[in-house]
């Protein structure tokens, strides 16, 4: 689902990433770890187009993301990548309904089907009753799946998590790891997780560590 190819990236004279290169099989969860500083937030942002690389090659879903230009791979991101990040980046004038359904517009969905997939979502994660509630109105905890849903909403093969149980406390934590668990199973998506927790590294199917801008083996 994923290959990655000598990725080098640079930040003036700061080498980040040194050469990575990874393989990642559809329907796999993969946690990549290491220090602050690693390199691991500026990989997964090149992974989802993001940020370019200064050298090497990405191919997600069978697509040279780097043969793409500027429209082609705004529409790709929007349909194959979901994102999920540590503080949710909800809209905070929008509902939870509504801010699930942001992708869907920007992809072209009407109204009605939108919020239809939408709904689904959000009885799926149990948030049915939380719909037409603003960020504050919700829990961390809520936000973040209110995020998980419009990561969700546009059926991407694969799922980019920087940190997404970083702001959240134990418990909710623990039913976010359960969660994503859950909807690669039900759903089938490749998962890359990004993150410091311990007990989310050790849940994916594989553990990479990256130490001095490369993975280590």
């Amino acid at each position: 689902m994923i290959v990655a190819e000598n990725i080098i990236k640079s930040y003036s004279s700061v080498d980040v990433l040194k050469g990575v290169n990874l393989n990642i099989k559809q329907s796999e969860i993969v946690s990549i770890v290491g220090k602050s500083g690693a390199g691991k937030s500026t990989l997964l942002q090149i992974m989802g187009t993001i940020e370019n690389a200064d050298a090497g090659i990405i191919n997600i879903a069978g697509v040279d993301i780097h043969k793409l230009t500027n429209k082609p791979l705004a529409d790709f991101r929007n349909k194959t990548i979901g994102f999920v990040f540590q503080f949710h980046h909800l809209l905070p004038e929008f509902t939870a309904l509504e801010n699930i359904c942001m992708p869907a517009f920007i992809a072209g969905l009407n109204k009605k089907t939108a919020e239809k997939k939408a709904y689904e979502l959000l009885n799926f994660l149990n948030l049915t009753d939380r719909a037409e509630h603003k960020p504050d109105a919700m829990s961390g905890g809520e936000q973040q799946r209110v995020a998980i849903a419009r990561a969700l909403i546009n059926n991407p093969s694969v799922i980019l998590a920087d940190e997404p149980s970083g702001n959240l406390d134990s418990t909710a934590s623990n039913e976010l790891h359960k969660l994503i668990i859950r909807l690669r199973d039900e759903f089938g998506q490749t998962f890359v997780i990004v993150t410091h927790n311990k007990e989310l590294a050790e849940m994916a199917d594989r553990k990479l560590e990256i130490i001095d801008g490369i993975i280590s083996k």
